[in-house]
């Protein structure tokens, strides 16, 4: 099974704890203390959308990627829903062709931890291609410190440091938690927001 079918199958059969419904409190309260102004985003692993539509409603020229055609269709009808432009693409994020402009902002919530267990320097590429010297990269990560069941894959700060240290100056590393539909208090997660050099 291709990923895209295997992603495809968790949102067809309704396997996605990750879909809290809700725009990511971390990436609000970042977007608002940094503040990272309205600009052309790419946000990788966008799911069905929740928050590329945040982002589109706050000014972003928004670029959403995911390799599921299922979470794309329901992000088409949130957007549409909300009134907002969103430029949605299937893609394997880890396959994109550079695009025309780098990016100055790209969002990642928990797309690089799944890749990094499969193919852990794919997104690295990814992530040079679509970047150019001062584009901030804010990438949300499991975080090895709480010991789950279940949950996301997680990595520990050093690890995130050195996997994005080739590319990335790191503006801070700190935790915070994902948010579980209903706004339940979810897994202990890594924020990290880098620029690149």
């Amino acid at each position: 099974m291709g990923v895209s079918e295997r992603w495809d199958a968790k949102y067809r059969n309704g396997t996605t704890p990750w879909d809290s419904g809700l725009p990511s409190a971390e990436l609000r309260r970042v977007v608002s203390e940094q503040p990272i102004a309205p600009c052309r985003v790419l946000e990788l692993g966008c799911g069905t959308g929740t928050n590329a539509i945040w982002l589109a409603r706050q000014g972003f020229v928004v670029t959403a990627v995911d390799c599921s055609e299922l979470a794309l269709d329901q992000a088409r009808q949130k957007a549409e829903a909300a009134g907002v432009s969103v430029d949605w693409v299937c893609a394997d994020v880890t396959q994109l062709p550079p695009p025309d402009e780098p990016f100055p902002f790209v969002f990642d919530r928990a797309c690089f931890h799944c890749i990094r267990r499969d193919l852990p320097t794919a997104l690295q590429v990814t992530l040079k291609n679509v970047t150019a010297t001062g584009t901030q990269y804010l990438v949300l990560t499991g975080n090895a410190n709480e010991q789950r069941d279940h949950g996301p894959p997680s990595l520990s700060e050093d690890e995130l440091r050195s996997e994005l240290a080739d590319l990335f100056d790191l503006e801070f590393v700190r935790e915070f938690y994902f948010e579980d539909p209903g706004g339940v208090q979810g897994p202990l997660g890594l924020s990290c927001l880098a620029v690149r050099r």
